[in-house]
């Protein structure tokens, strides 16, 4: 489904197939989308009068700043057609360690009316044994008030760090999405080729980007930029942007 500046980074659901699994991540990597209440709710009444399943990926949940859902369950009718997937990667720092859930409500059938929980249960119990003790004692750390508090406190930092890369670009003219309720700042660079955008920023600045295009054909003319990274680090990248933008160098055909 194609998610764009054009369409509010929302798939237009009127011309969108009829599909069995619909997977909607939000907020959304790599565009830093979150998705609106209304927006949600177009979703749901989608899946349900089409029969699909939404896989609902809230992993960066914990980042949103304003009134948007932060599960699909807050939709009503939700439950009748989504499960939702999140983890500890994104909001505790888990990459690696692996821990993370699914939420499958008993509400959510098949079209014959069997339970999905049953079917997701077999699959799980059949190939995975569980996270190990030492993830899931680390886990229930995050969990404690103290430690909820210290992830907050990181996660406002995090946050602090995508709105000076988010001010940084719009300084230089560029459009610039996301960073607000997610870790991540989309960058537009019209006519250019992200992966050319990649190759010259990487090459004059030294500062590592994503290309656009690795997340498919919508991300072609895009960069991602991480907020995950220490604050002089983050300063010291936006000063090389900007030093290299004060040259009078343009960056490939978008400032030209």
């Amino acid at each position: 489904m194609q998610l764009g500046p054009q369409n509010n980074f929302f798939p237009d659901l009127t011309v969108t197939p009829r599909t069995d699994i619909i997977f909607f991540c939000s907020p959304n990597n790599p565009t830093g989308h979150a998705a609106t209440r209304k927006q949600l709710q177009h979703l749901v009444e989608f899946a349900r009068d089409n029969g699909s399943i939404i896989i609902f990926d809230s992993a960066y949940a914990a980042y949103i700043s304003d009134d948007s859902p932060k599960s699909i369950f807050e939709i009503p009718g939700a439950k009748e057609v989504a499960i939702e997937i999140s983890s500890f990667s994104k909001f505790a720092g888990f990459t690696g360690v692996r821990l993370g859930w699914t939420v499958v409500p008993e509400e959510l059938l098949f079209s014959g009316g069997f339970p999905v929980i049953h079917d997701f249960n077999r699959i799980v119990c059949t190939c995975f044994n569980g996270a190990s003790n030492i993830a899931q004692a680390g886990g229930l750390a995050c969990l404690s008030p103290e430690g909820f508090q210290a992830i907050c406190a990181v996660i406002d930092y995090y946050k602090e760090n995508a709105k000076i890369l988010v001010d940084t670009f719009a300084s230089l003219g560029l459009e610039v999405y996301g960073g607000v309720s997610a870790p991540y700042v989309w960058v537009h660079f019209p006519g250019s080729k992200s992966w050319n955008i990649f190759a010259e920023i990487l090459e004059k600045t030294h500062i590592i980007t994503v290309p656009g295009s690795g997340f498919g054909p919508g991300g072609a003319e895009y960069i991602r930029i991480s907020a995950f990274g220490k604050r002089k680090h983050i300063i010291e990248a936006s000063w090389r942007l900007e030093k290299l933008f004060s040259k009078g160098k343009p960056l490939c055909n978008c400032l030209k």
